[in-house]
């Protein structure tokens, strides 16, 4: 074992014991929370009412492991980090969310998704073990095991989806998969939703199109008659790669008339390539028109920067004074992920483009990697789900969350799930059916007897 790995062991190590003692710091009727600098969630929150846990130590890559094709992570390690660990060894997590400061743990008790997810899952199912802190006060480790027989198999199959409601992720061990140096793109372009999410369809099951391999799969859609299905094959081919952290945006450059569009990235670039504009949201600062964006610092040009004046934003109603002084009402905010049958996906996107006054919409299929069951996020296995995320804002209704309420109905109708990661309006019965109340409650009990930890309706829903 090299001296580098010794030390950064020996750093964890000390780093769990300083989240051990600011847990026992805190009071006995207090609620427990996590220190964080950085935050993907979009839940209004009621202000914490303790300090919240060190987690200054915990921050870091422990050991890569290239043989075995393994990583031992620290649960607050952003995935920027974790890939500037893994990449130098032609390697990276078999998912890789979209945004640079998503942490490890956090698309673990989260879910992440990304462009590998039609062939590789979710985040939480490439974890071989994890040391969890739990809300008892002790670091216990949960690994998959075989069938019900491993360490803590309970809590290791209720933790993806829980948010830290059972615990919080200190140490994970996860799978890495080979990458090429680049990825080589291709752009096709659909006037039917249709006869995309058929096409999606086909590349999921066989892997390929027009006997091309794809390794990567994502899309977005325009309108109704301007869709793109966004094709990633790895290549070790050398030759010259677009770059979309100067003038030129990621979106915008997949858009042509009919057929085919070819493009190039190195693979770290085409890893982050939603991070320089958090998508396409970088548009509501600006930061997209030609003259802002050659002003706008390259370093700035990331998400962690326009989350922090979208937080600044929320903080003094910058928006709503903009609306009122144009005489237009208050904005709600639909900022949402959703998990929608493929077969049932073009009748959501019809219903959405028809209900919902908010354009581009991004397209991510999956498919759960075995039979395992996930229970506070029951995705059937062998069976293909889409996650469309849509993220901006409409006119407020005559009720709270008006918009946001039609979009759940319409998800559960269509027998799918939403992410928790932002405002969600579900009634408790409701709730419990889509997230696996029975199976939270035993957990709960077992882990967190005293409710150190926020209940998760009331993290997800009443937003405590």
């Amino acid at each position: 074992m090299s001296a580098s790995v010794i030390d950064a062991r020996t750093a964890h190590a000390a780093g769990v014991q300083r989240l051990l003692a600011s847990y026992r710091a805190v009071p006995a009727t207090s609620s427990v929370r996590l220190a964080k600098r950085t935050s993907n969630l979009f839940r209004t929150r009621a202000k914490a009412d303790a300090a919240g846990l060190d987690t200054s130590g915990l921050t870091h890559v422990i050991s890569v492991d290239p043989e075995a094709r393994t990583a031992d992570v620290a649960g607050m390690c952003t995935y920027e980090d974790l890939v500037d660990a893994t990449l130098p060894f032609g390697l990276v997590p078999l998912v890789v969310p979209q945004l640079k400061t998503i942490t490890l743990g956090g698309a673990v008790t989260g879910l992440g998704i990304e462009s590998t997810s039609f062939r590789n899952g979710l985040p939480h199912e490439s974890v071989l073990e994890m040391d969890i802190l739990t809300g008892a006060g002790e670091v216990v480790t949960a690994s998959r095991g075989d069938g019900e027989h491993g360490e803590n198999a309970d809590l290791f199959r209720a933790f993806p989806n829980s948010y830290g409601t059972l615990g919080y992720a200190v140490r994970l061990r996860i799978e890495l998969e080979p990458v090429e140096p680049f990825v080589a793109l291709t752009h096709v372009r659909f006037h039917d939703l249709g006869e995309l999410v058929a096409a999606m369809g086909r590349i999921v099951a066989t892997g390929e199109h027009e006997g091309e391999r794809v390794d990567f799969l994502d899309g977005v859609v325009f309108s109704a008659d301007e869709g793109y299905l966004c094709l990633g094959r790895r290549t070790a081919a050398s030759g010259p790669v677009s770059d979309y952290t100067g003038q030129q945006v990621y979106y915008r450059s997949m858009q042509h008339d009919d057929g085919a569009k070819r493009d190039r990235l190195t693979v770290h670039d085409y890893l982050w390539r939603w991070d320089a504009d958090w998508f396409w949201c970088s548009a509501a600062f600006g930061a997209q028109q030609p003259l802002v964006r050659r002003l706008w610092p390259r370093r700035l040009r990331r998400s962690s920067s326009y989350a922090r004046l979208m937080r600044l934003e929320r903080r003094y109603g910058i928006g709503d004074r903009l609306e009122r002084v144009k005489g237009r009402p208050p904005r709600e905010r639909v900022i949402q992920d959703v998990e929608v049958p493929i077969e049932r996906t073009a009748e959501f996107l019809d219903w959405f483009l028809a209900n919902v006054p908010i354009e581009p919409i991004w397209l991510c299929p999956l498919q759960l990697r075995g039979d395992d069951a996930w229970p506070l996020y029951p995705l059937e296995p062998h069976r293909t789900y889409v996650n469309v995320g849509f993220w901006s804002t409409v006119p407020v209704g005559a009720t709270e969350g008006e918009t946001n309420r039609l979009i759940e109905r319409e998800v559960s109708a269509l027998d799918g799930h939403k992410s928790l990661y932002s405002d969600a309006f579900y009634s408790r019965d409701e709730f419990d059916a889509l997230y696996g109340g029975d199976a939270y409650r035993s957990a709960k009990a077992r882990f967190d007897p005293d409710s150190r930890l926020l209940d998760l309706y009331a993290k997800a829903v009443q937003r405590r």
